[in-house]
């Protein structure tokens, strides 16, 4: 069983993101790698504190605990999200994830009418990079498989080649599986008539090393450069000045966006 967690009163917000607070050698491993350990929590508590009921799950940590291999499709994650929603009791929920869980909103978006609102950040939802992902999330498999030497230096943000890889081949395989099962989706037809909210540092584009095939992983650009397609569908499009993919991700760069979103839209 995941733990569902419920703050603060208002509108609700389901984000998929646990609130725990890491401390010791594995907070500083994430700030090494230019992550907030306390992201979940600062998140939570400025939308509590902004006048939102806050449902939280740690699903990506339930997914690390008990991968799903074979079974975690577009599908099942949707039913996933939703089940987190009925746990803490909202019929009706908006909804905010960052990254894949941002991709994953997109996708419960469109097989449900129980959100009032949508925001993703740190994944476009026009042009989105599903192959380029599934590239990824295969090379990250193979090397579940057959793991690469730690490497030797410190850990820098953004350098994927610079972080030891320790994951397990199942809870590899479970992302080649949800994008494999996006192989068909075409992010053009979709159609939304809720609030919907997409944002992106403006340096969010990774280039991984050889040891991922050199992938690339374009971001930011699709907002960037299909901007006005985007806000004709009806998106609020932003760009966060000066940051990649983990600045922008940080609870300092995106509340200031994503609270007046709701505020304006629930």
């Amino acid at each position: 069983m995941i733990d569902v967690k419920v703050q603060g009163s208002g509108p609700a917000v389901l984000t998929p993101v646990s609130t725990r607070l890491i401390e010791g050698e594995q907070a500083d491993t994430m700030r090494a790698w230019g992550a907030d350990p306390h992201l979940g929590h600062t998140l939570a508590t400025g939308l509590a504190e902004a006048g939102f009921t806050v449902i939280t799950a740690d699903y990506e940590g339930h997914l690390n605990e008990h991968p799903a291999p074979l079974t975690l499709t577009a599908d099942a994650v949707a039913a996933d999200l939703l089940a987190i929603a009925d746990a803490a009791g909202a019929e009706w929920f908006a909804y905010y994830g960052y990254s894949w869980t941002a991709l994953a909103g997109l996708q419960l978006a469109i097989r449900t009418d129980r959100l009032t609102a949508l925001a993703m950040g740190g994944f476009p939802p026009l042009d989105g990079p599903y192959e380029a992902m599934l590239a990824v999330t295969n090379t990250a498999h193979r090397m579940a498989g057959d793991p690469p030497p730690p490497p030797s230096g410190e850990a820098v943000p953004g350098d994927w080649d610079s972080v030891a890889f320790t994951q397990t081949p199942d809870q590899t395989r479970q992302f080649v599986t949800l994008y494999k099962s996006l192989r068909q989706f075409d992010d053009s037809q979709v159609r939304l008539d809720i609030p919907r909210l997409a944002f992106a540092g403006e340096n969010d584009n990774i280039q991984y090393g050889p040891a991922w095939d050199n992938a690339y992983v374009a971001l930011a650009e699709p907002l960037m450069k299909r901007k006005t397609d985007i806000l004709q569908r009806g998106w609020d499009v932003r760009l966060v000045q000066d940051a990649d993919h983990m600045v922008a991700m940080q609870a300092a760069a995106v509340l200031p966006i994503l609270v007046p979103f709701l505020r304006s839209s629930l």
